[in-house]
């Protein structure tokens, strides 16, 4: 936990979910109804107002005044001030205190007949005025602590009811075993999304895990093989000493050692791929690239010809990864070919076709869709006459791939075989 939080914030986060909620819940309503409870005087107030206006209207003591406030009835001077007096001139109503109870007052400015202006008054008594205001605030605020109470009973009920599932799924998912996944509730809301969500998220887990388990399993067997022989052929070397047996097996070794380090070069650039650390893409021409990757060959006994446009096909990948896709698209048709191999570079609308083309065996149409597993070979020999690891293609489709490109196999008009990558081109 963040220790920069304050000790009330880290308490807060300790508390369950159920808990939180629950306490935001009744607090959010006990604070509206508090709110309620103040307004509750001047709302009782209000309504007792209203009821003896009513009154006043029907049968209220009247008493008339002059303009300054005096009686000219003969009655008893009234406990009204000069503002009083002023507010029931200007037609305004009077509430005076008169300890629990109030006089409520209403007047309205008449003339003589000899036109003196004459103020008539009338009123009546709040009785229990304070009091019912004081008993009303205070079972207000009772009634407003107890339905705060039954919010919070019904929040935590609710909320109990719905995380069960999810309660479900968390003793389900401490128990999970390969390849199970997490029961789903059977309401259609967001705790099923949610389940379906890592329902998915343990497909890819074990999904990783079984191509992490293979890769493994067949990288051991792979390497298992040059060390056996260097092992074996040192084990010779040594029971048997001969200068120039000496130096066969060293020659051996160097060999072995060669393939060794291709192919642990190999795993790595295909575990950083699968981590996802991919260079920065940029425009690479494959133009170029094709005929620098033919140069790269040397002499090699198949003739390796290149059809390319004049100008540039700009593709939006990374220039190492453009020549390790060609390079092995290379290198595994020279094994194979014959005589002849050509690598075509072809615009084709939002993509770039490079085609690689050779006249050997070709590749038997129901291996086509599997050459590009990791270490998938359509012939078993794991000799030096063949040299491969079946990682060769492996990396191609995965590298291009990862940039959304495609690849595929197919037969070569040269009677041999038609490996096509396809990368999308810069705009």
């Amino acid at each position: 936990m963040n220790p920069d939080l304050w000790w009330w914030e880290r308490w807060w986060l300790r508390r369950t979910l159920r808990f939180r909620i629950t306490v935001v819940a009744t607090g959010a309503a006990l604070l509206c109804l508090l709110a309620f409870t103040l307004l509750a005087p001047l709302l009782i107030g209000h309504v007792q107002v209203g009821a003896v206006d009513r009154e006043l209207e029907r049968a209220g003591v009247t008493r008339l005044l002059d303009v300054a406030g005096a009686p000219v009835d003969g009655g008893p001077p009234l406990d009204l001030t000069a503002a009083d007096i002023r507010q029931l001139r200007a037609g305004e109503s009077v509430l005076r205190p008169d300890g629990d109870s109030a006089h409520r007052w209403v007047g309205r400015v008449e003339f003589t007949d000899d036109g003196t202006p004459r103020l008539r008054v009338t009123g009546d008594v709040l009785v229990g005025y304070a009091e019912a205001n004081r008993l009303g605030t205070r079972w207000l605020a009772l009634a407003a602590v107890a339905v705060a109470l039954l919010v919070g009973v019904a929040t935590w009920l609710a909320v109990r009811t719905s995380l069960r599932p999810v309660e479900r799924m968390r003793v389900a998912a401490g128990e999970l075993p390969h390849g199970r996944r997490l029961p789903l509730p059977d309401a259609r809301d967001e705790l099923r999304g949610l389940a379906v969500a890592l329902n998915a998220l343990l497909a890819r887990r074990d999904e990783a895990s079984d191509r992490l388990r293979r890769f493994t399993g067949d990288a051991a067997h792979e390497l298992r093989s040059p060390v056996t022989s260097v092992r074996a052929q040192a084990e010779v070397a040594v029971a048997h000493p001969d200068p120039d047996f000496s130096l066969e097996v060293l020659e051996s070794v160097v060999e072995e050692s060669q393939r060794m380090s291709a192919l642990v070069d190999a795993l790595l650039i295909l575990a950083r791929a699968d981590s996802g650390e991919l260079p920065r893409p940029e425009p690479v021409d494959l133009v170029l690239q094709a005929q620098a990757a033919v140069d790269r060959l040397g002499e090699v006994e198949p003739v390796v010809l290149v059809t390319a446009p004049m100008g540039a096909c700009l593709v939006w990948a990374a220039g190492p990864e453009v020549e390790l896709v060609l390079d092995n698209l290379l290198r595994n048709a020279v094994r194979y070919a014959q005589n002849q191999i050509r690598v075509s570079v072809l615009p084709a609308g939002r993509e770039v076709r490079v085609v690689v083309d050779d006249d050997g065996h070709g590749i038997p149409e129901e291996h086509r869709g599997r050459v590009f597993e990791r270490f998938y070979r359509v012939e078993s020999d794991r000799g030096r006459a063949s040299g491969g690891f079946g990682l060769g293609l492996a990396l191609v489709a995965h590298l291009v791939l990862a940039r959304r490109g495609a690849v595929r196999a197919a037969e070569s008009p040269e009677g041999g075989a038609r490996v096509e990558v396809r990368w999308p081109v810069y705009r």
